[in-house]
């Protein structure tokens, strides 16, 4: 299902636009949501279109969200200033009850909103189910001039579901009800497109990005985010890209969901090595395929020259656990790269430092700044992210010497000697030195008291003080 709202020339505060400049450049900004970074950056997965804009663009190695999952992270785009800790959390209706899961508030602050009052064009072209369906979410549709939205995994009921393929796609190590109940749910939406990769959540996406592009370029300069819930768990791609990854003489149920626990709550010994390797081969399909429908919408953008006077954006905002630290799925407690470092590449329209890399800390609410700065247009007093542009000029912004965010009720902290976590009350914590144990694997908490100490009081100092601990939360 598609629909499209042209928003009101003065709507939720966000006021009618001011004449256009086409002097100024477009902006694309690609969403794709659970990307590990080494999924991109490294060789874990097939990404010819993401590698391209990495070549063609400035990629940086330690970028962080500043608030996950979903909602936060991109509540922290849209706006570019920092949504963690989440004080003053309350549930809302349509949204997980879990800490920072809010709407964003009035719409007229976000860089869209600033780029429509500065003669943008904008448009949003989504599957996420909240950002496109939630009814705290509504304002913000209704502030672009185009949002288009597509039915995603969740929602409505889609088409029956057979037993048969409910039972390949859940393995018996991952069945319950509630599993049982979102995957049926999750396939009846899929519409099989494990047998048709063109009716992939994906697919759709980039397909209607796709044709929006000739609006946009009748409208320009244009601002589009086009944002993909694929490659989020469930994973069922066709066979063809799991045969790029998986074990070609595997024959059993397939684990497209699993869970967010430690491995060993749910896999036996016998089991875990075969299905980690199983699920790793699914969500490496998912990615490939992903980027597949990735480049049909960079094939348009370049086909109507638009990349000559376009910034480009990709990014994501969270990882995943594939057995990394024995987990899988995401999990507060396992603030790890694996599930904490997702891509960040920034094209500029002159091929400013392109195919180069920085280890800068960027994070999430770097994002809008930056794309103001790159537009000419002066960023609002509420936008507290770091302005990244600088680095395409090859000078360096004022000083990062750290990244830190949260998750729910937990935090971390990464310097370049160190990366701390634990929970917002300073329980827990871990402790890691990256110079002698880059991968993480011996926690030093107990031995370093002191510089876990003084890493939690940067993270309170930063914040404003003790963060907030929502104990009913979940």
């Amino acid at each position: 299902m598609s629909g499209a709202s042209a928003a009101a020339a003065s709507l939720g505060g966000v006021a009618a636009a001011a004449p256009r400049r086409r002097d100024r450049p477009n902006v694309v900004v690609i969403v794709v949501d659970t990307l590990r970074a080494d999924h991109v950056y490294g060789n874990r997965a097939r990404t010819p279109n993401m590698d391209a804009l990495a070549r063609d663009g400035l990629r940086f190695t330690r970028m962080f969200p500043e608030a996950m999952p979903t909602v936060p992270a991109r509540n922290s785009i849209l706006l570019g200033r920092r949504i963690f800790p989440f004080r003053g959390w309350h549930g809302h209706r349509g949204m997980p009850k879990e800490p920072g899961w809010s709407p964003l508030g009035g719409p007229g602050e976000t860089f869209t909103s600033v780029l429509r009052r500065n003669g943008y064009w904008t448009s949003y072209v989504t599957d996420n189910p909240f950002l496109g369906y939630a009814p705290g979410y509504t304002r913000l549709r209704r502030s672009f001039d185009r949002f288009e939205r597509t039915g995603g995994q969740a929602g409505g009921e889609g088409r029956g579901v057979s037993d048969r393929e409910l039972r390949h796609w859940l393995h018996p190590a991952i069945e319950d009800s509630e599993s049982r109940e979102r995957l049926r749910k999750f396939l009846g939406n899929a519409d099989r497109y494990h047998h048709d990769e063109r009716r992939s959540f994906a697919a759709r996406v980039f397909r209607d990005a796709t044709a929006l592009l000739d609006v946009a370029n009748r409208n320009r300069p244009f601002a589009m985010v086009v944002d993909t819930f694929e490659p989020h768990e469930p994973w069922t791609p066709p066979r063809r890209y799991i045969a790029l990854y998986g074990d070609p003489d595997y024959r059993g149920r397939e684990p497209s969901k699993p869970y967010y626990a430690p491995a060993s709550r749910y896999l036996s010994d016998g089991q875990r090595g075969r299905l980690l390797g199983r699920m790793r081969a699914l969500y490496a399909a998912e990615v490939t395929m992903t980027d597949r429908w990735l480049g049909v919408f960079l094939d348009r953008l370049h086909k109507l020259r638009l990349d000559r006077d376009t910034i480009i954006v990709l990014t994501s905002d969270h990882g995943f656990l594939l057995g990394d630290h024995g987990w899988t799925g995401k999990s507060p407690t396992q603030l790890h790269p694996a599930l904490i470092r997702v891509p960040l590449t920034i094209v500029h329209p002159e091929g400013r430092r392109r195919g180069d890399a920085t280890r800068f800390f960027a994070q999430t609410h770097d994002i809008a700044p930056t794309i103001l700065s790159m537009a000419g247009v002066r960023a609002p007093r509420q936008m507290n992210g770091t302005d990244l542009s600088p680095l395409l000029g090859g000078r360096r912004p004022s000083g990062r010497s750290y990244a830190y965010g949260g998750y729910t009720n937990a935090f971390y902290i990464r310097t370049d000697r160190w990366a701390l976590s634990g929970d917002n009350r300073g329980r827990g914590l871990r402790l890691y030195d990256l110079a002698h144990d880059p991968r993480e694997r011996r926690d030093v908490a107990s031995t370093n008291p002191a510089k876990a100490r003084a890493l939690l009081r940067v993270v309170r100092r930063r914040a404003g003080g003790r963060l907030p601990f929502y104990p009913s939360a979940g």
